[in-house]
């Protein structure tokens, strides 16, 4: 990068580079069964997921290591959480919220590591885990309470006439839930990544590159505390869906 802004006199650097899904075995056409980089590191939070999770805390010590100390932390976080939105009857769904939650945050903090792939700046993974949020809310909002299910975007505690007015602004603005539920988590981490590159991009200008390896250091810390602010709002506004389903009257 520094030999071609020599020699063509200016600053050379794609931020959106870092985020292009490549083949992991040479360099053809990308099919479904076809290990990307983006397959390579979500097996890798998957991995991480396990070696805190089950591992880290097999031994159950009185006095904990730092993995169980984690592991625990981690636990008792977010099954607080599961507790405090969705009830004692939403703690049943509390395995899938910690997986869901673990996945995402395990990914942002892998992604940070320098040439790694942060398989949750793609929309393609944030949109396959909202949406899976969307289906399993919405299914088990009516399996457990039926057509009553359908008082949800009904707001018994407005004026009669407004009541069919507000019901379609809820089921839009149910609808559109996936979508903000996904674009939050993919829009703010690749955004942040994108800042970064931008930034060591310009680190080869010597005049300003002690202000951009501040910036970087400055951005950096920044992105590891969004990494844990993303999966935790990916994570809340699951178990406000979830609430949703399980008690739908307004």
């Amino acid at each position: 990068m520094a030999t071609e802004a020599a020699e063509t006199g200016g600053l050379v650097f794609h931020p959106m580079d870092q985020f292009i899904i490549k083949p992991l075995f040479g360099d053809g056409a990308i099919s479904w069964y076809t290990p990307t980089n983006a397959t390579l590191w979500m097996a890798f939070a998957v991995v991480a997921v396990i070696l805190l999770m089950v591992l880290g805390s097999s031994k159950r010590a009185i006095v904990p290591s730092r993995g169980q100390s984690v592991a625990e932390l981690a636990y008792g976080f977010i099954y607080k959480m599961v507790e405090d939105i969705c009830g004692k009857d939403g703690v049943k769904y509390f395995p899938y919220i910690m997986t869901l939650f673990m996945f995402i945050v395990c990914a942002n903090f892998l992604g940070l590591i320098p040439t790694a792939f942060t398989p949750t700046s793609h929309f393609a993974v944030t949109v396959v885990l909202a949406m899976a949020v969307f289906l399993t809310v919405t299914i088990l909002g009516f399996v457990k309470n039926g057509a009553g299910f359908l008082s949800l975007f009904w707001v018994s505690s407005a004026p009669l006439a407004l009541r069919p007015i507000l019901a379609i602004i809820e089921l839009i603005s149910y609808f559109v839930r996936p979508v903000s539920h996904s674009i939050r988590l993919a829009g703010n981490v690749m955004a942040g990544h994108a800042v970064i590159k931008v930034f060591a991009g310009f680190a080869v200008i010597t005049l300003v590159s002690p202000v951009s390896v501040v910036a970087i250091t400055a951005m950096y810390g920044l992105e590891v505390l969004v990494s844990f602010i993303q999966a935790y709002v990916f994570t809340i506004l699951t178990c406000v869906y979830l609430k949703d389903a399980l008690h739908p009257h307004h």
